[in-house]
């Protein structure tokens, strides 16, 4: 009759005495034969007279020893391989991410306290209280952030030390035991490999990185914007490219003001890079790092919109693709009436001025990454944008209503 696991394999039958020169093992303290037998719904070894029809364990699935004994070693090698894997993703993390954490950290520090420091020289008799303010939180989120990776240093090698300790543990059991001292110490194999288990790999995680908002500040933004827009050799003197501009708007000669018409113009000769559905027009130069400014004149129009956009921005149809705000290619400030509102990819946002601005001020610092748009008259900041600005930017206008004018 073959069973074990309640009747799979060979009853065991009885046991052979230790051969001439063994070392006798165990003995079971009921029967007095050798400990050969594993049952597995005891959790215990045994004998073959427990294991036998007669014996205690009859009907409960019996292993040989050995066999579970091969199987825990087979564990322990397994848990040994991950715990390997598991002590090299922390050590590649704590050498290779870590030390780059620091460095950004400490670069990322630096850009923002030359950012302050370059925008308070512009005011630095109204704010220097202001300066010091700001630079004591550029400091303060740099020791956080460097002290948040310091204490993840120290966290990681407490753990790679823990997983050294657990895996030196086992195997030292693995080399060192017998089948039935492995077996015994099941339960201590168990409660290393679940203490390992709980030692999480590390993860991302925006504590470790600088926060750049540390330095905004309405007070120096809005003095900023002041000081640059507030003198005209501070702008730009930007142009419309006329082989861009729309059958639908008229260029003056001096390029820069753009003059709405409801009826398409039949003159204007097409080409690639001409608008030819929106009332759109983009300026002849591009920008792609520094700070730029530069003013339009927008109190004569009810309907337009002032940003910037790449040059890729498409020029024809009349889908969302080649519409200023609709696309990931455009940054604009429009107005229609009574409403205004800052538009990109599609997205809305709503402003809520109390007054239509006769003059719009647009501030492109690609330093900061940063779109500004400001009212001169009132010294008001209407919108900040704040994105990481994937190419060369160009000045881009659309009108629907009357004219706009670039101011220089």
């Amino acid at each position: 009759m073959s069973v074990e696991s309640a009747g799979q394999g060979p009853w065991p039958g009885p046991e052979p005495g230790p051969g001439p020169g063994s070392e006798p093992g165990p003995l079971c303290p009921e029967h007095g034969q050798a400990l050969r037998w594993f049952c597995c719904s005891e959790q215990r070894p045994v004998c073959a007279a427990c294991a036998g029809l007669g014996g205690r364990c009859r009907g409960h699935r019996i292993r040989r020893a050995e066999e579970r004994a091969e199987e825990l070693r087979n564990k322990i090698v397994d848990q040994c391989e991950r715990l390997q894997l598991q002590s090299a993703t922390i050590t590649k993390y704590v050498a290779d991410v870590l030390p780059g954490k620091n460095q950004r950290a400490v670069s990322t520090a630096s850009a923002a306290r030359e950012l302050v420091i370059q925008r308070l020289g512009l005011v630095r008799s109204l704010c220097e209280s202001e300066e010091q303010r700001l630079l004591e939180q550029v400091h303060g989120e740099e020791e956080r952030a460097h002290q948040s990776i310091l204490t993840q240093r120290v966290h990681w090698a407490e753990a790679l030390q823990k997983l050294d300790t657990i895996r030196t543990s086992l195997v030292d059991m693995l080399t060192h035991l017998d089948d039935l001292q492995l077996i015994q110490k099941e339960p201590e194999i168990f409660e290393r490999t679940e203490e390992a288990e709980g030692i999480l790999d590390p993860k991302e995680s925006e504590k470790l990185n600088f926060n750049e908002k540390c330095t905004r500040s309405p007070l120096l933004t809005q003095l900023w914007a002041t000081a640059v827009l507030g003198s005209l050799s501070g702008t730009e003197d930007v142009r419309i490219n006329e082989r861009t501009v729309s059958p639908f708007l008229q260029l003056s000669d001096d390029q820069r003001t753009l003059t709405f018409n409801a009826k398409k113009s039949k003159t204007c000769a097409d080409g690639p890079e001409r608008f030819d559905h929106w009332p759109n027009a983009l300026a002849t130069t591009s920008f792609q790092a520094g700070l730029h400014a530069w003013m339009v004149n927008v109190e004569n129009s009810c309907a337009y919109k002032v940003g910037v956009a790449l040059g890729q921005l498409p020029r024809k149809g009349s889908g969302s693709d080649s519409r200023l705000g609709y696309n990931a290619f455009s940054w604009v400030f429009s107005r229609y009436d009574r409403e205004f509102r800052f538009s990109h990819d599609g997205q809305h946002e709503p402003l809520a001025l109390l007054r239509c601005p006769a003059q719009l001020g647009v501030l492109l610092d690609l330093q900061a990454q940063e779109l500004l748009f400001y009212e001169p008259a009132s010294g008001t900041v209407l919108h900040t944008h704040h994105a990481s600005f994937p190419g060369p930017l160009f000045p881009v206008f659309a009108v629907a209503d009357q004219t706009i004018s670039i101011i220089r």
